[in-house]
């Protein structure tokens, strides 16, 4: 799978939020949006205010490529269920972010090398597709050398970020459980978006 590897304090700037979890705030020293002038802006059309909150979703969820998110809303458009909800969950229940939300990377693109390079476990047995989509009671946990390096045990030992309820971790054991699905107000996203105005810009290039 692609791997982002371009300027990423750079999208945290356009939008104003910390969006990768990084430990020293990007924002700190220039809190402007990039470009002349930065905070000036002209006023958005509607297609592009559908564009802009794609590119905060994607960006939440490790730069996702646009064919996975179009993937993932058709799935949720011809699903019996709400499809904003569905399409979230989709997203959410991710195995990179589930590794991620469970505190055994720092980053979301740390998760994304974990899960891709092997380290990551399911029911104990190796996953190293990010796209795998967790269902409830299923445990995830990483490779026991993997919990022996500095950096995860920092990950996991960080007060920054908070286990979401939907999940239930074994403290210290780098093992943890999808309960249930989440609801759309339980996913703790880093900065507001409008997941309606996505499904809507999905809906129209699908």
């Amino acid at each position: 799978m692609v791997r982002y590897t371009g300027p990423k304090n750079r999208i945290a700037r356009r939008f104003g939020a910390n969006i990768f979890g990084y430990a020293r705030n990007p924002l700190l020293h220039k809190p402007n949006p990039p470009g002349m002038h930065g905070a000036r802006r002209k006023k958005k059309s509607d297609f592009g205010m559908q564009l802009d909150e794609q590119q905060k979703l994607k960006a939440i969820y490790g730069m996702l490529p646009q064919k996975q998110l179009v993937r993932a809303y058709n799935v949720a458009s011809r699903s019996k269920g709400n499809t904003l909800l569905v399409f979230m969950q989709r997203l959410e229940c991710r195995l990179d972010n589930i590794v991620y939300r469970l505190k055994f990377a720092p980053t979301i693109f740390a998760a994304q090398q974990l899960v891709s390079h092997g380290h990551v476990l399911v029911d104990g047995k190796k996953v190293d597709r990010r796209s795998f989509l967790v269902e409830p009671e299923m445990t995830v946990s990483l490779k026991p050398q993997i919990q022996k390096l500095d950096w995860a045990k920092q990950a996991q030992a960080s007060a920054a970020r908070e286990i979401p309820e939907y999940l239930s971790a074994e403290e210290g054991k780098f093992s943890g459980k999808l309960l249930v699905r989440p609801e759309t107000d339980q996913i703790p996203l880093p900065l507001p978006v409008n997941i309606a105005l996505v499904c809507d810009f999905l809906a129209h290039i699908s």
